[in-house]
């Protein structure tokens, strides 16, 4: 009986998991080309980049770690998937996915929207309302970073936190964690990396307090916390010139007035210059503190408690800018169960991230020793071809000096003539 009703009981405790965590979206590329039917490219524009299924030039697996690749320089990219509408009220909202610049990428967007799911997918473009945007963006040294971007009544708003991006060739998992508590959390490789709430970090509401309008600073409020010393008086031999003539500079002998003019001696200098006299600070007996303005309540502050919440989210897109294309976007995840996102890029990202980055290591060892058995070629070829000139200029050399030797002369014939005189 005891058993029973631990089995009974076990088996509510799974239906209370499966009731509570659901998985709205997931999407990991592993049918071939069927995601083209589950994937649609807007017609916005007509020349929009394209997307291919790839694994990349490196890989953990190559099936597991296929997703889409953008394979167009320089171009607006826009494609989305549509999922079953649902509400985040009352339970969280987990956005997932992994990315992988392995193009080096040098300028351009990493990140997803999530749209409500009015979204005319056709026509999904640049300026298309959202609800979310999230994940890297990078474009040259200065902008790395994780966009976290809430549509709150019809306005994007920024977070006020710089979260730094990864910025190399591997796989990285990004995870978006909004809360019904209005706090969020985002992590990097299943890893926290920035987490508060969320009127702390956007500009959603006005300020709950302002400045009174009505409060000055009294006219006789002292805020010097130091004042001159009104006894200290400068010293009689304090003023002396910042520069002087320099008493051992002496007039060229071969200065002319007439044409020179009157000759005057350079400037040093004054080693005794003291610089502007100041009376010495003292403590201000009449110091009241910094004043600080009085705040009061901000009329036009109303509390939400429903920022966090979207009601209609049925979109998942990639409308990003690309100057240089190369970018993997795979294991697609939007879900209410932050258990199941975790175990979820464990089981993907987390198991092939070691083989892909053994695998990326020994194609740039390859690549290193091709180039220094390349750069030992030329340098090899550079020698020799150093040596055949060095030969040439040598034989040219030897001809040379044969050319310029006198021919002998004839002193046999010379005394043959004698003789015979």
């Amino acid at each position: 009986m005891r058993s029973v009703a631990l089995f009974t009981i076990f088996s509510a405790a799974l239906l209370i998991h499966s009731i509570d965590g659901t998985v709205f979206f997931k999407e990991q590329f592993l049918d071939g080309d069927a995601w083209k039917s589950r994937w649609v490219n807007s017609e916005h524009k007509s020349d929009y980049g394209q997307f291919k299924l790839t694994s990349g030039n490196f890989y953990g697996d190559v099936e597991k770690d296929k997703g889409l690749q953008t394979s167009q320089d320089a171009r607006f990219y826009a494609l989305s998937a549509r999922f079953e509408p649902f509400s985040n009220e009352g339970k969280s909202l987990v956005i997932q996915f992994t990315v992988k610049h392995e193009q080096k990428i040098d300028c351009g967007g990493g990140y997803v929207k999530v749209f409500p799911s009015d979204l005319n997918q056709a026509d999904m473009h640049g300026d298309s309302q959202y609800y979310i945007m999230f994940g890297p963006d990078i474009c040259g040294y200065s902008t790395k970073k994780v966009h976290v971007i809430f549509n709150y009544k019809g306005k994007n708003h920024l977070i006020k936190k710089e979260i730094k991006c990864k910025d190399d060739e591997l796989t990285h998992l990004y995870t978006l964690i909004l809360n019904p508590d209005q706090t969020y959390e985002v992590k990097i490789d299943n890893e926290k990396v920035e987490s508060g709430s969320f009127e702390d970090d956007w500009d959603f509401l006005p300020p709950k307090k302002i400045k009174d309008p009505n409060a000055k600073k009294p006219e006789d409020w002292d805020d010097r916390a130091k004042i001159d010393d009104a006894e200290d008086t400068k010293p009689e031999d304090w003023d002396k010139p910042e520069n002087i003539p320099d008493p051992d500079a002496k007039k060229p002998d071969d200065w002319d007035e007439d044409m020179d003019g009157e000759w005057e001696p350079p400037m040093i200098p004054n080693p005794d210059y003291k610089g502007e006299w100041k009376p010495k600070q003292i403590d201000n007996p009449n110091y009241k503190g910094a004043w600080v303005h009085p705040e009061i309540d901000n009329p036009e502050y109303s509390p939400d408690s429903n920022i966090y919440k979207f009601d209609s989210i049925g979109v998942i897109g990639l409308d990003l800018w690309q100057v240089k294309s190369g970018t993997i976007f795979d294991n697609f995840l939007i879900s209410d169960d932050v258990k199941e996102a975790e175990d979820f890029g464990n089981e993907t990202w987390g198991v092939t991230k070691g083989p892909e980055k053994k695998m990326k290591e020994e194609q740039d060892e390859k690549k290193r020793k091709e180039e220094e058995e390349k750069n030992k070629e030329q340098d090899t070829e550079s020698d020799d071809d150093e040596d055949e000139e060095e030969e040439e200029e040598g034989g040219q050399e030897e001809e040379e000096e044969e050319d310029s030797e006198e021919p002998p002369k004839e002193d046999d014939e010379d005394d043959d003539a004698h003789d015979e005189l």
